[in-house]
C-alpha cells in the first residue's frame, strides 16, 4: 500500500521524564495513553509513552532509554501545532502551565498572532491555534 492521507503517522522523540510528560500531554492537552512499556533493564530496552486521540491518523510517541539516554534538542522550529479552529481557551492554557508546560513567546511571532505557545517538560513546543487546517480560515 503506497503512502496517501490514509496512513498513519507516529511523532518519536526522545525524552528526559516520562512521567513529567505525560503529566503535560495526557492530563494537560487531554491526549489518551494508548500504550505505554517501563524498560525492564535488558539491554536496548525502552520505555514508551505513546499517546493520541482515538480517532486521530497521528499519535505522539515519547522514548527513554535508561541504559543510554537520548537528550532532546529541540529547536525553535520544532512545533505540534494543533487546530482548533476556534479562540484558544484560557482554562486550556491554564490547565496546560498547571501540568508542566511553560507559555512561551513564539520564534514565528505569525503562531503569537493565531495561537499560544506552550513549551512542554521536554522544551518541544505546542502551538494551540486559532486558525482551522487545511484552509486556514479562521474558526
Amino acid at each position: 500500500m503506497p503512502a496517501d492521507a490514509t496512513a498513519h503517522v507516529r511523532i518519536a522523540r526522545p525524552s528526559r521524564d516520562l512521567e513529567a510528560a505525560e503529566r503535560f500531554w495526557h492530563s494537560g492537552l487531554g491526549l489518551d495513553v494508548q500504550y505505554r512499556h517501563t524498560a525492564d533493564g535488558t539491554p536496548g530496552d525502552h520505555s514508551l509513552l505513546m499517546l493520541g486521540w482515538p480517532a486521530a491518523a497521528w499519535h505522539l510517541e515519547l522514548v527513554h532509554d535508561p541504559a543510554a539516554p537520548v537528550a532532546p534538542r529541540p529547536t525553535a522550529e520544532d512545533l505540534l501545532v494543533v487546530y482548533l479552529g476556534e479562540p484558544v481557551p484560557d482554562p486550556l492554557v491554564e490547565r496546560l502551565e498547571q501540568h508542566g508546560g511553560k507559555r512561551v513567546p513564539a520564534h514565528n511571532p505569525y503562531w503569537d498572532t493565531w495561537g499560544a505557545t506552550l513549551r512542554d517538560p521536554d522544551g518541544y513546543l505546542l502551538v494551540l491555534s486559532t486558525r482551522l487546517w487545511p484552509d486556514g480560515t479562521r474558526g
